[in-house]
């Protein structure tokens, strides 16, 4: 559309676009069929799509997304093109599920493996640097479950769904996942005078060192059960 063409005051162009009033009914059915199609296929690759999806489960949703768009709504367009594009989706999805049954390898290439950020009450930084969460995101997460310290934890691990699995342990003193600006729900906790932790990565420091053995920091607090 030229510049020259565009009026303030044309509401045909703006409510209608360049085609009639019509359209929008044939939009409406066009819409209905699409989104039953879209319910049935969705329905079809299984009850994970409801959930937390995992890397090729949220690839799948992306593309139904962009591929409904273009049959609803444009006109010169038929609904079978869409049709078509679902179906094909669906089978691609069913056949890398196939793939990833057959091969241990395909799967982990596929969807991922599991990923070790806390053992035995220590932060496994190496391996949050690898999968990009801070601190601080870890932390919240682990305060939603009622975890207080680290040393409550033998392992956690973020799941290839983007999820959190927390293996508890017997209380022990470790580093409190607190907000360092909640002084006084820290004022609270039974510490230790004598059994430091490392603030970095949670190692208790029974030595009395200097520097963390574990990632030689040498930020130390007391740490709480």
């Amino acid at each position: 559309m030229k510049a020259d063409e565009i009026k303030l005051g044309d509401w045909q162009r703006i409510l209608f676009g360049d085609v009639s009033a019509l359209f929008l009914v044939e939009v409406f059915f066009r819409t209905l069929i699409i989104y039953l199609l879209l319910l049935a296929i969705v329905r079809w690759l299984g009850k994970r799509m409801s959930g937390q999806l995992t890397i090729i489960e949220m690839t799948v949703m992306v593309t139904l997304g962009a591929i409904v768009s273009v049959p609803m709504q444009i006109s010169d367009r038929g609904i079978l093109q869409g049709a078509i594009i679902l179906v094909t989706a669906l089978g691609l999805h069913r056949g890398v599920n196939y793939f990833s049954m057959k091969s241990r390898k395909g799967e982990k290439l596929l969807y991922g493996s599991p990923t070790i950020l806390v053992k035995n009450g220590v932060l496994q930084l190496e391996n949050m640097r690898e999968v990009r969460i801070s601190r601080q995101q870890l932390f919240s997460e682990l305060r939603s479950k009622n975890v207080m310290n680290l040393g409550k934890l033998q392992r956690v691990y973020l799941e290839p769904s983007g999820s959190f699995t927390l293996f508890l342990r017997e209380d022990q003193f470790g580093l409190a996942l607190f907000p360092p600006t909640d002084h006084e729900i820290l004022s609270l906790q039974k510490g230790k005078k004598d059994e430091m932790v490392c603030q970095n990565c949670g190692t208790v420091n029974n030595t009395q060192s200097k520097v963390c053995y574990n990632c030689k920091q040498d930020l130390f607090i007391a740490a709480i059960i």
